[in-house]
């Protein structure tokens, strides 16, 4: 079963799911300020905006930065 597959499920996931998303949330926070990453926004989403969608959003976010941190 794959990743997404999982999430989708809400299955348990593995160490390497949880640090895979942890290394996404941070490589990609900085996306965050540009103006296609607003909800509502004028222009298109961007594929970086629908992608943090689909890695669970902000919430997704904070379980991956706090499963990530347990796992130290």
């Amino acid at each position: 079963m794959n990743r997404a597959q999982r999430l989708a499920d809400r299955k348990e996931l593995s160490a390497d799911d949880v640090k895979s998303m942890h290394s996404y949330f941070a490589r990609h926070e900085i996306d965050k300020q540009g103006k296609s990453h607003e909800r509502g926004s004028d222009t298109d989403p961007s594929a970086g905006y629908v992608a943090w969608l689909l890695w669970g959003g902000d919430k997704g976010k904070v379980w991956a930065d706090c499963h990530a941190e347990r796992l130290k």
